[in-house]
Protein backbone atom coordinates (compact mmCIF):
# COMPACT_ATOMS: atom_id res chain seq x y z
CA UNK A 1 0.00 0.00 0.00
CA UNK A 2 1.50 3.63 -0.35
CA UNK A 3 -1.52 6.30 0.18
CA UNK A 4 -3.50 6.41 3.33
CA UNK A 5 -6.78 4.75 1.73
CA UNK A 6 -5.31 1.78 0.05
CA UNK A 7 -3.44 1.35 3.68
CA UNK A 8 -6.69 0.79 5.51
CA UNK A 9 -7.34 -2.05 2.66
CA UNK A 10 -3.84 -3.59 3.22
CA UNK A 11 -4.31 -3.17 6.78
CA UNK A 12 -7.68 -5.14 6.73
CA UNK A 13 -6.78 -7.35 4.78
CA UNK A 14 -3.56 -8.59 7.22
CA UNK A 15 -6.34 -8.60 9.91
CA UNK A 16 -8.17 -11.30 8.04
CA UNK A 17 -5.52 -13.08 7.06
CA UNK A 18 -4.15 -13.26 10.26
CA UNK A 19 -7.32 -14.07 12.04
CA UNK A 20 -7.41 -17.37 9.30
CA UNK A 21 -4.08 -18.30 10.22
CA UNK A 22 -1.65 -17.30 7.67
CA UNK A 23 1.42 -15.25 8.14
CA UNK A 24 1.49 -12.09 6.74
CA UNK A 25 4.09 -10.19 4.97
CA UNK A 26 3.73 -6.76 4.21
CA UNK A 27 6.11 -4.00 1.84
CA UNK A 28 5.68 -0.49 2.21
CA UNK A 29 8.05 2.65 1.97
CA UNK A 30 5.43 5.25 3.46
CA UNK A 31 6.14 5.81 6.85
CA UNK A 32 2.42 8.28 7.35
CA UNK A 33 0.65 4.76 7.25
CA UNK A 34 -0.37 2.80 9.60
CA UNK A 35 0.70 -0.47 7.74
CA UNK A 36 4.08 0.68 8.52
CA UNK A 37 3.88 -0.02 12.38
CA UNK A 38 5.92 -2.58 13.58
CA UNK A 39 2.79 -4.68 15.32
CA UNK A 40 0.55 -5.04 12.06
CA UNK A 41 1.77 -7.69 10.16
CA UNK A 42 3.96 -10.51 11.41
CA UNK A 43 6.98 -8.84 8.94
CA UNK A 44 7.53 -5.47 7.82
CA UNK A 45 9.68 -4.73 4.78
CA UNK A 46 10.07 -0.51 4.62
CA UNK A 47 11.10 -1.04 0.27
CA UNK A 48 9.57 0.93 -2.16
CA UNK A 49 6.89 -0.17 -4.54
CA UNK A 50 9.62 -1.78 -7.49
CA UNK A 51 9.98 -5.16 -9.06
CA UNK A 52 13.57 -5.73 -7.80
CA UNK A 53 12.63 -5.00 -3.92
CA UNK A 54 9.67 -6.82 -4.67
CA UNK A 55 11.10 -9.80 -6.06
CA UNK A 56 13.78 -10.11 -3.11
CA UNK A 57 11.44 -9.86 -0.53
CA UNK A 58 9.38 -12.94 -1.72
CA UNK A 59 12.42 -14.78 -2.67
CA UNK A 60 13.84 -14.37 0.97
CA UNK A 61 10.64 -14.96 2.24
CA UNK A 62 9.89 -18.13 0.02
CA UNK A 63 13.76 -19.27 0.93
CA UNK A 64 13.22 -19.31 4.99
CA UNK A 65 9.23 -20.54 4.41
CA UNK A 66 10.69 -23.61 3.12
CA UNK A 67 13.95 -23.92 4.72
CA UNK A 68 11.41 -24.13 7.97
CA UNK A 69 9.92 -26.85 6.62
CA UNK A 70 6.46 -24.30 5.39
CA UNK A 71 5.06 -24.35 2.02
CA UNK A 72 6.92 -21.11 1.79
CA UNK A 73 5.11 -17.95 0.00
CA UNK A 74 1.31 -18.87 -0.41
CA UNK A 75 0.95 -15.76 -2.90
CA UNK A 76 1.23 -11.95 -2.92
CA UNK A 77 -1.40 -9.41 -3.23
CA UNK A 78 -1.38 -6.83 -5.57
CA UNK A 79 -4.71 -4.99 -6.10
CA UNK A 80 -5.05 -3.34 -2.53
CA UNK A 81 -2.25 -1.34 -3.26
CA UNK A 82 -3.34 1.34 -5.44
CA UNK A 83 -1.93 1.50 -9.61
CA UNK A 84 1.94 0.59 -8.07
CA UNK A 85 1.26 -2.87 -7.02
CA UNK A 86 -1.03 -3.62 -9.93
CA UNK A 87 1.44 -2.74 -12.70
CA UNK A 88 3.81 -5.35 -11.18
CA UNK A 89 1.90 -8.19 -11.81
CA UNK A 90 2.84 -9.36 -14.96
CA UNK A 91 6.42 -9.13 -14.42
CA UNK A 92 6.33 -10.60 -10.99
CA UNK A 93 4.18 -13.77 -12.25
CA UNK A 94 6.46 -14.04 -15.32
CA UNK A 95 9.05 -14.24 -12.58
CA UNK A 96 7.72 -16.82 -10.84
CA UNK A 97 5.71 -14.89 -8.29
CA UNK A 98 2.55 -16.56 -7.45
CA UNK A 99 -0.26 -13.95 -7.29
CA UNK A 100 -3.28 -14.37 -5.58
CA UNK A 101 -6.41 -12.58 -6.56
CA UNK A 102 -7.46 -11.34 -9.86
CA UNK A 103 -4.49 -12.83 -12.32
CA UNK A 104 -2.22 -10.54 -14.34
CA UNK A 105 -3.88 -11.65 -17.67
CA UNK A 106 -7.01 -10.09 -16.58
CA UNK A 107 -5.81 -6.96 -14.95
CA UNK A 108 -4.65 -6.65 -18.36
CA UNK A 109 -8.10 -7.27 -19.94
CA UNK A 110 -9.57 -4.05 -17.61
CA UNK A 111 -6.74 -1.58 -18.44
CA UNK A 112 -5.79 -2.20 -22.33
CA UNK A 113 -8.92 0.05 -23.74
CA UNK A 114 -9.48 -2.32 -26.76
CA UNK A 115 -9.52 -5.23 -24.81
CA UNK A 116 -11.86 -3.99 -22.70
CA UNK A 117 -13.71 -2.33 -25.16
CA UNK A 118 -14.52 -5.53 -26.76
CA UNK A 119 -15.53 -7.08 -23.77
CA UNK A 120 -18.29 -4.10 -22.80
CA UNK A 121 -19.51 -4.75 -27.02
CA UNK A 122 -19.21 -9.00 -26.22
CA UNK A 123 -21.51 -8.00 -23.04
CA UNK A 124 -23.73 -5.44 -24.81
CA UNK A 125 -22.74 -2.62 -22.52
CA UNK A 126 -22.72 1.11 -23.49
CA UNK A 127 -19.35 3.00 -23.10
CA UNK A 128 -18.60 6.61 -24.40
CA UNK A 129 -17.33 6.77 -28.13
CA UNK A 130 -13.88 6.60 -28.05
CA UNK A 131 -9.99 6.09 -29.71
CA UNK A 132 -6.48 5.66 -29.48
CA UNK A 133 -3.59 8.19 -31.23
CA UNK A 134 -0.42 8.35 -31.10
CA UNK A 135 -0.49 11.32 -33.07
CA UNK A 136 -2.38 14.83 -33.61
CA UNK A 137 -3.68 13.77 -36.72
CA UNK A 138 -4.81 10.47 -35.24
CA UNK A 139 -6.35 12.28 -32.09
CA UNK A 140 -8.15 15.10 -34.31
CA UNK A 141 -9.80 11.81 -36.88
CA UNK A 142 -11.09 10.73 -33.89
CA UNK A 143 -12.44 14.30 -32.61
CA UNK A 144 -13.91 14.75 -35.52
CA UNK A 145 -15.45 11.52 -35.66
CA UNK A 146 -17.21 11.27 -31.86
CA UNK A 147 -17.67 14.85 -31.36
CA UNK A 148 -16.07 17.36 -28.98
CA UNK A 149 -15.59 17.87 -25.91
CA UNK A 150 -13.13 14.75 -25.85
CA UNK A 151 -11.91 13.82 -22.66
CA UNK A 152 -8.06 12.66 -23.49
CA UNK A 153 -5.51 10.88 -21.06
CA UNK A 154 -2.37 8.81 -20.87
CA UNK A 155 -2.79 4.86 -20.85
CA UNK A 156 -1.94 3.37 -17.19
CA UNK A 157 -2.27 6.39 -14.91
CA UNK A 158 -3.86 6.70 -11.29
CA UNK A 159 -5.18 10.17 -9.94
CA UNK A 160 -6.18 11.21 -13.75
CA UNK A 161 -2.35 12.16 -14.23
CA UNK A 162 -2.29 14.16 -17.44
CA UNK A 163 -6.32 14.20 -18.26
CA UNK A 164 -7.90 16.93 -19.84
CA UNK A 165 -11.25 17.95 -21.17
CA UNK A 166 -10.36 19.35 -24.65
CA UNK A 167 -13.26 21.63 -26.73
CA UNK A 168 -11.60 22.48 -29.72
CA UNK A 169 -8.65 21.46 -32.29
CA UNK A 170 -5.91 24.02 -30.74
CA UNK A 171 -6.18 22.68 -27.32
CA UNK A 172 -6.31 19.39 -28.39
CA UNK A 173 -2.74 19.89 -30.96
CA UNK A 174 -1.40 21.72 -27.15
CA UNK A 175 -2.09 18.44 -25.29
CA UNK A 176 -0.35 16.06 -27.81
CA UNK A 177 2.47 18.31 -28.20
CA UNK A 178 3.07 17.98 -24.61
CA UNK A 179 2.45 14.52 -24.26
CA UNK A 180 6.27 13.19 -24.89
CA UNK A 181 5.42 10.27 -23.77
CA UNK A 182 3.10 8.38 -26.69
CA UNK A 183 4.10 5.75 -28.42
CA UNK A 184 2.12 2.43 -29.28
CA UNK A 185 2.53 0.85 -26.51
CA UNK A 186 1.30 3.90 -24.61
CA UNK A 187 -1.23 6.29 -26.89
CA UNK A 188 -3.44 8.48 -25.59
CA UNK A 189 -7.28 7.51 -24.93
CA UNK A 190 -9.25 10.15 -26.85
CA UNK A 191 -13.11 9.49 -25.39
CA UNK A 192 -16.34 11.39 -25.82
CA UNK A 193 -16.91 13.56 -22.78
CA UNK A 194 -20.59 13.13 -21.55
CA UNK A 195 -21.61 16.78 -20.30
CA UNK A 196 -23.94 17.10 -17.31
CA UNK A 197 -23.99 13.26 -17.03
CA UNK A 198 -24.78 11.67 -13.55
CA UNK A 199 -21.27 9.84 -12.52
CA UNK A 200 -21.83 6.60 -10.06
CA UNK A 201 -18.91 5.27 -8.40
CA UNK A 202 -19.35 1.03 -7.34
CA UNK A 203 -17.28 -1.10 -4.92
CA UNK A 204 -18.01 -4.72 -5.54
CA UNK A 205 -16.93 -7.99 -4.84
CA UNK A 206 -16.35 -11.33 -7.15
CA UNK A 207 -15.32 -14.71 -6.17
CA UNK A 208 -14.39 -17.50 -8.14
CA UNK A 209 -18.34 -19.09 -8.57
CA UNK A 210 -18.58 -15.98 -10.22
CA UNK A 211 -20.83 -13.89 -7.55
CA UNK A 212 -21.19 -10.62 -6.76
CA UNK A 213 -21.66 -8.63 -4.06
CA UNK A 214 -22.45 -5.15 -4.91
CA UNK A 215 -20.44 -3.37 -1.69
CA UNK A 216 -21.85 0.25 -2.67
CA UNK A 217 -23.42 2.39 -5.17
CA UNK A 218 -22.23 5.91 -4.68
CA UNK A 219 -23.64 9.40 -6.45
CA UNK A 220 -21.47 11.91 -7.30
CA UNK A 221 -22.77 15.12 -6.27
CA UNK A 222 -20.57 16.96 -9.08
CA UNK A 223 -21.15 15.92 -12.94
CA UNK A 224 -18.96 13.68 -14.25
CA UNK A 225 -15.68 15.05 -15.54
CA UNK A 226 -14.49 15.54 -12.34
CA UNK A 227 -12.39 13.08 -10.88
CA UNK A 228 -13.70 10.76 -8.43
CA UNK A 229 -11.18 11.44 -6.12
CA UNK A 230 -12.47 15.23 -5.98
CA UNK A 231 -15.73 14.77 -5.86
CA UNK A 232 -17.94 14.80 -2.97
CA UNK A 233 -20.42 11.64 -3.42
CA UNK A 234 -23.26 10.01 -1.35
CA UNK A 235 -24.54 6.59 0.03
CA UNK A 236 -27.26 5.52 -0.35
CA UNK A 237 -27.50 7.67 -3.57
CA UNK A 238 -29.60 10.27 -3.48
CA UNK A 239 -31.36 10.56 -6.87
CA UNK A 240 -30.79 7.21 -8.92
CA UNK A 241 -34.28 5.41 -9.34
CA UNK A 242 -33.97 1.46 -8.74
CA UNK A 243 -34.07 0.55 -12.17
CA UNK A 244 -30.92 2.59 -12.36
CA UNK A 245 -29.46 0.36 -9.92
CA UNK A 246 -30.84 -2.58 -11.37
CA UNK A 247 -28.50 -1.21 -14.45
CA UNK A 248 -25.64 -0.79 -12.44
CA UNK A 249 -25.69 -4.28 -10.66
CA UNK A 250 -25.90 -5.55 -14.14
CA UNK A 251 -23.48 -4.30 -16.06
CA UNK A 252 -20.93 -4.84 -12.63
CA UNK A 253 -21.88 -8.09 -12.53
CA UNK A 254 -21.09 -8.99 -16.68
CA UNK A 255 -17.95 -7.08 -16.40
CA UNK A 256 -16.45 -9.03 -13.18
CA UNK A 257 -17.25 -12.05 -14.69
CA UNK A 258 -16.11 -11.10 -18.10
CA UNK A 259 -12.91 -9.70 -16.73
CA UNK A 260 -12.28 -12.64 -14.39
CA UNK A 261 -12.36 -10.65 -10.95
CA UNK A 262 -11.41 -12.56 -7.50
CA UNK A 263 -11.63 -9.99 -4.81
CA UNK A 264 -12.57 -6.19 -5.51
CA UNK A 265 -13.50 -4.24 -8.57
CA UNK A 266 -14.30 -0.69 -8.94
CA UNK A 267 -16.51 0.31 -11.42
CA UNK A 268 -17.36 4.48 -13.07
CA UNK A 269 -20.48 4.43 -14.43
CA UNK A 270 -22.18 8.13 -15.98
CA UNK A 271 -25.52 7.92 -16.26
CA UNK A 272 -27.10 10.61 -18.88
CA UNK A 273 -30.30 10.87 -20.41
CA UNK A 274 -31.52 7.98 -18.23
CA UNK A 275 -28.91 5.47 -20.47
CA UNK A 276 -26.06 4.16 -18.35
CA UNK A 277 -22.55 4.00 -19.70
CA UNK A 278 -19.05 2.42 -18.43
CA UNK A 279 -16.19 5.16 -17.69
CA UNK A 280 -13.90 2.60 -16.74
CA UNK A 281 -13.10 -0.89 -14.49
CA UNK A 282 -10.23 -1.05 -11.89
CA UNK A 283 -9.97 -4.69 -10.63
CA UNK A 284 -8.44 -3.43 -7.54
CA UNK A 285 -8.94 -2.09 -4.43
CA UNK A 286 -10.20 2.20 -4.72
CA UNK A 287 -9.91 5.05 -2.43
CA UNK A 288 -13.66 4.76 -1.85
CA UNK A 289 -13.19 1.24 -0.09
CA UNK A 290 -12.72 2.65 3.41
CA UNK A 291 -15.89 5.03 2.97
CA UNK A 292 -18.09 2.39 1.55
CA UNK A 293 -17.05 0.18 4.28
CA UNK A 294 -17.77 2.29 7.02
CA UNK A 295 -20.91 3.54 5.53
CA UNK A 296 -22.63 0.27 5.27
CA UNK A 297 -20.81 -1.66 8.10
CA UNK A 298 -19.05 -4.33 5.84
CA UNK A 299 -15.54 -4.90 5.77
CA UNK A 300 -15.08 -5.29 2.22
CA UNK A 301 -10.67 -5.26 1.99
CA UNK A 302 -11.45 -8.17 4.70
CA UNK A 303 -13.86 -9.89 2.63
CA UNK A 304 -11.56 -9.34 -0.67
CA UNK A 305 -8.81 -10.77 1.38
CA UNK A 306 -10.74 -14.53 2.01
CA UNK A 307 -11.80 -14.42 -1.21
CA UNK A 308 -8.58 -14.42 -2.99
CA UNK A 309 -7.49 -17.10 -1.05
CA UNK A 310 -10.33 -19.22 -2.10
CA UNK A 311 -13.17 -18.52 0.36
CA UNK A 312 -16.71 -17.46 -1.72
CA UNK A 313 -19.10 -14.89 -0.70
CA UNK A 314 -21.69 -17.38 0.27
CA UNK A 315 -18.74 -18.84 2.99
CA UNK A 316 -18.74 -14.93 3.94
CA UNK A 317 -22.13 -14.38 4.13
CA UNK A 318 -22.54 -17.46 6.46
CA UNK A 319 -19.40 -16.59 8.28
CA UNK A 320 -21.11 -12.90 9.27
CA UNK A 321 -18.58 -10.77 7.22
CA UNK A 322 -20.78 -10.30 4.98
CA UNK A 323 -24.54 -9.33 5.26
CA UNK A 324 -26.98 -13.06 5.36
CA UNK A 325 -28.76 -11.66 2.36
CA UNK A 326 -29.34 -8.97 0.03
CA UNK A 327 -25.87 -6.39 -0.41
CA UNK A 328 -24.83 -2.95 0.01
CA UNK A 329 -26.80 -2.07 -3.77
CA UNK A 330 -29.77 -1.88 -1.50
CA UNK A 331 -29.69 -0.29 1.95
CA UNK A 332 -32.67 -0.34 3.90
CA UNK A 333 -35.41 2.57 3.97
CA UNK A 334 -34.14 3.94 7.05
CA UNK A 335 -29.97 3.73 6.44
CA UNK A 336 -28.24 6.61 7.46
CA UNK A 337 -26.97 8.68 4.80
CA UNK A 338 -23.13 8.92 4.07
CA UNK A 339 -21.52 11.67 2.30
CA UNK A 340 -17.83 11.80 1.04
CA UNK A 341 -15.91 15.02 0.61
CA UNK A 342 -12.42 15.71 -0.82
CA UNK A 343 -10.02 17.75 1.22
CA UNK A 344 -8.45 20.42 -1.45
CA UNK A 345 -5.38 22.12 -0.48
CA UNK A 346 -5.66 25.55 -2.79
CA UNK A 347 -6.32 27.74 0.09
CA UNK A 348 -2.23 26.64 1.32
CA UNK A 349 -0.77 27.81 -1.92
CA UNK A 350 0.06 31.17 -3.93
CA UNK A 351 0.59 31.87 -7.67
CA UNK A 352 3.91 33.61 -8.45
CA UNK A 353 2.07 37.13 -8.26
CA UNK A 354 0.89 36.42 -4.50
CA UNK A 355 -2.55 35.71 -5.76
CA UNK A 356 -4.55 32.72 -4.83
CA UNK A 357 -4.72 29.53 -7.20
CA UNK A 358 -7.91 28.69 -8.84
CA UNK A 359 -9.99 26.13 -7.55
CA UNK A 360 -11.49 24.60 -10.61
CA UNK A 361 -12.17 20.99 -10.38
CA UNK A 362 -11.45 18.38 -13.62
CA UNK A 363 -10.09 15.09 -14.58
CA UNK A 364 -7.10 15.44 -13.56
CA UNK A 365 -6.87 14.53 -9.15
CA UNK A 366 -6.34 17.64 -6.88
CA UNK A 367 -7.27 16.06 -3.66
CA UNK A 368 -5.13 15.48 -0.59
CA UNK A 369 -7.36 13.36 1.54
CA UNK A 370 -11.53 12.88 2.50
CA UNK A 371 -13.73 13.70 5.33
CA UNK A 372 -16.64 11.69 5.88
CA UNK A 373 -20.49 13.05 7.13
CA UNK A 374 -23.57 10.79 8.44
CA UNK A 375 -26.77 11.50 9.55
CA UNK A 376 -29.91 10.62 8.95
CA UNK A 377 -30.76 13.20 5.92
CA UNK A 378 -28.33 14.49 3.00
CA UNK A 379 -28.67 17.71 4.17
CA UNK A 380 -27.30 17.35 7.69
CA UNK A 381 -24.98 14.62 6.30
CA UNK A 382 -23.31 17.08 3.35
CA UNK A 383 -22.95 19.63 6.36
CA UNK A 384 -21.01 17.75 8.53
CA UNK A 385 -18.99 16.69 5.60
CA UNK A 386 -17.97 20.61 4.52
CA UNK A 387 -17.54 21.55 8.53
CA UNK A 388 -14.94 18.71 8.70
CA UNK A 389 -13.25 19.77 5.25
CA UNK A 390 -13.39 23.57 5.27
CA UNK A 391 -15.42 25.08 8.12
CA UNK A 392 -19.30 25.45 8.62
CA UNK A 393 -21.19 26.35 5.82
CA UNK A 394 -22.64 30.29 6.12
CA UNK A 395 -25.76 31.20 7.18
CA UNK A 396 -26.24 34.27 6.56
CA UNK A 397 -24.81 36.96 4.89
CA UNK A 398 -24.30 37.59 0.85
CA UNK A 399 -23.94 35.16 -1.59
CA UNK A 400 -22.05 36.55 -5.09
CA UNK A 401 -23.68 34.63 -8.39
CA UNK A 402 -22.34 34.88 -11.38
CA UNK A 403 -22.79 31.59 -13.53
CA UNK A 404 -22.35 30.68 -17.29
CA UNK A 405 -25.83 30.53 -19.59
CA UNK A 406 -26.12 27.04 -19.71
CA UNK A 407 -26.13 26.84 -15.85
CA UNK A 408 -28.89 29.98 -15.79
CA UNK A 409 -31.91 28.35 -15.85
CA UNK A 410 -30.61 25.29 -13.17
CA UNK A 411 -29.03 27.92 -10.78
CA UNK A 412 -32.65 29.56 -10.11
CA UNK A 413 -34.50 27.46 -7.55
CA UNK A 414 -30.96 27.29 -5.24
CA UNK A 415 -30.60 30.64 -5.33
CA UNK A 416 -34.46 31.75 -4.87
CA UNK A 417 -33.68 29.06 -1.95
CA UNK A 418 -30.96 31.53 -0.51
CA UNK A 419 -32.66 34.25 -0.63
CA UNK A 420 -36.13 32.71 1.05
CA UNK A 421 -33.66 32.30 3.88
CA UNK A 422 -32.63 35.37 4.29
CA UNK A 423 -29.49 35.44 2.44
CA UNK A 424 -28.56 38.54 0.51
CA UNK A 425 -27.44 38.13 -3.65
CA UNK A 426 -25.56 39.79 -5.24
CA UNK A 427 -24.81 39.31 -9.04
CA UNK A 428 -23.26 40.04 -12.33
CA UNK A 429 -25.48 41.63 -14.71
CA UNK A 430 -25.94 38.70 -16.94
CA UNK A 431 -27.46 36.41 -14.30
CA UNK A 432 -28.31 39.19 -12.42
CA UNK A 433 -30.62 39.92 -14.99
CA UNK A 434 -32.23 36.20 -15.23
CA UNK A 435 -32.31 36.43 -11.64
CA UNK A 436 -34.75 39.09 -11.50
CA UNK A 437 -37.40 38.16 -13.92
CA UNK A 438 -37.72 35.24 -11.47
CA UNK A 439 -38.79 37.33 -8.73
CA UNK A 440 -35.23 37.35 -7.00
CA UNK A 441 -33.97 40.87 -5.18
CA UNK A 442 -30.00 41.24 -6.34
CA UNK A 443 -27.41 43.85 -6.48
CA UNK A 444 -25.59 44.23 -9.54
CA UNK A 445 -21.74 44.74 -9.40
CA UNK A 446 -19.06 44.21 -12.35
CA UNK A 447 -16.72 41.41 -12.95
CA UNK A 448 -13.15 41.75 -11.84
CA UNK A 449 -12.02 42.90 -15.76
CA UNK A 450 -15.34 45.22 -16.68
CA UNK A 451 -15.64 48.89 -16.36
CA UNK A 452 -17.25 49.40 -13.11
CA UNK A 453 -19.10 52.25 -13.99
CA UNK A 454 -20.35 53.30 -10.67
CA UNK A 455 -21.51 49.97 -9.58
CA UNK A 456 -18.87 47.60 -7.15
CA UNK A 457 -16.39 45.32 -8.33
CA UNK A 458 -17.34 41.20 -7.38
CA UNK A 459 -13.39 40.91 -6.40
CA UNK A 460 -13.09 43.86 -4.34
CA UNK A 461 -16.22 42.92 -2.44
CA UNK A 462 -14.59 39.10 -2.11
CA UNK A 463 -11.35 40.19 -0.75
CA UNK A 464 -12.91 42.72 1.76
CA UNK A 465 -14.62 39.67 3.21
CA UNK A 466 -17.93 40.99 2.24
CA UNK A 467 -19.10 38.09 0.81
CA UNK A 468 -19.96 34.62 2.53
CA UNK A 469 -20.29 32.33 -0.38
CA UNK A 470 -19.03 32.49 -3.81
CA UNK A 471 -21.56 30.68 -6.77
CA UNK A 472 -19.78 30.42 -10.02
CA UNK A 473 -19.80 28.13 -12.53
CA UNK A 474 -17.41 28.37 -15.75
CA UNK A 475 -17.64 26.63 -19.14
CA UNK A 476 -15.67 25.62 -21.99
CA UNK A 477 -12.32 27.36 -21.74
CA UNK A 478 -13.41 30.93 -22.65
CA UNK A 479 -15.71 30.92 -19.68
CA UNK A 480 -12.81 29.49 -17.45
CA UNK A 481 -10.57 32.01 -17.49
CA UNK A 482 -13.16 34.61 -16.85
CA UNK A 483 -14.19 33.55 -13.73
CA UNK A 484 -10.77 32.85 -12.82
CA UNK A 485 -10.33 35.78 -11.01
CA UNK A 486 -13.23 35.63 -9.07
CA UNK A 487 -12.73 32.36 -7.84
CA UNK A 488 -8.79 32.67 -6.99
CA UNK A 489 -9.99 35.65 -4.94
CA UNK A 490 -12.43 33.43 -3.33
CA UNK A 491 -9.79 30.66 -2.25
CA UNK A 492 -7.61 33.43 -1.28
CA UNK A 493 -9.84 34.85 1.48
CA UNK A 494 -11.24 31.11 2.30
CA UNK A 495 -14.87 31.97 1.42
CA UNK A 496 -16.72 28.58 0.12
CA UNK A 497 -16.58 28.56 -3.89
CA UNK A 498 -18.57 26.43 -5.48
CA UNK A 499 -18.60 25.39 -9.23
CA UNK A 500 -21.36 23.73 -10.10
CA UNK A 501 -25.11 23.21 -10.04
CA UNK A 502 -25.61 20.20 -7.97
CA UNK A 503 -22.97 21.30 -5.58
CA UNK A 504 -24.98 24.59 -5.27
CA UNK A 505 -28.05 22.65 -4.60
CA UNK A 506 -26.27 20.48 -1.76
CA UNK A 507 -24.88 23.48 -0.16
CA UNK A 508 -28.25 24.75 0.31
CA UNK A 509 -29.74 21.85 1.80
CA UNK A 510 -26.60 21.74 3.48
CA UNK A 511 -27.00 25.20 4.96
CA UNK A 512 -31.04 24.98 5.28
CA UNK A 513 -30.33 21.86 7.46
CA UNK A 514 -27.91 24.40 9.78
CA UNK A 515 -30.32 26.39 10.00
CA UNK A 516 -32.84 24.29 11.44
CA UNK A 517 -30.41 23.28 13.98
CA UNK A 518 -31.60 19.63 14.15
CA UNK A 519 -27.68 18.74 13.95
CA UNK A 520 -27.34 15.51 16.04
CA UNK A 521 -23.96 12.99 16.66
CA UNK A 522 -24.04 9.19 17.13
CA UNK A 523 -21.10 6.84 17.10
CA UNK A 524 -20.01 5.29 14.24
CA UNK A 525 -20.65 1.83 16.44
CA UNK A 526 -24.27 2.26 17.40
CA UNK A 527 -25.04 3.41 13.90
CA UNK A 528 -22.98 0.22 12.23
CA UNK A 529 -25.12 -2.03 14.96
CA UNK A 530 -28.30 -0.38 13.37
CA UNK A 531 -27.43 -1.25 10.15
CA UNK A 532 -26.60 -4.53 10.98
CA UNK A 533 -29.96 -5.36 12.51
CA UNK A 534 -31.56 -3.89 9.67
CA UNK A 535 -29.88 -6.02 7.07
CA UNK A 536 -30.09 -9.21 9.15
CA UNK A 537 -25.92 -9.24 9.59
Amino acid sequence: GQGIEFDYSCVHAVMALRAAGYETVMVNCNPETVSTDYDTADRLYFEPLTFEDVLEVWHAEDTSGKAAGGPGVVGVVVQLGGQTPLGLAQRLKDAGVPIVGTPPESIHLAEDRGAFGALLDRAGLRAPAYGTATSYEEAKAIADTIGYPVLVRPSYVLGGRGMEIVYEDETLRGYITRATDISPSHPVLVDRFLDDAIEIDVDALCDATGAVYLGGVMEHIEEAGIHSGDSSCALPPITLAATHIDAVRGYTEAIARGIGVRGLLNVQYALKDDMLYVLEANPRASRTVPFVSKATAVPLAKAAARIMLGATIAELRTEGILIPEGDGGILPPDAPIAVKEAVLPFKRFRTPAGKGVDNLLGPEMKSTGEVMGIDTSFGHAFAKSQAAAYGSLPTTGKVFVTVANRDKRGMIFPVKRLADLGFDIVATAGTGEVLRRHGIACEIVAKHFEDAHGARHAVTMIESGEVALVINTPHGSGARMDGYEIRSAAVAADIPCITTVPGASAAVMGIEALIRGEMSVRPLQELHAALRRATGG
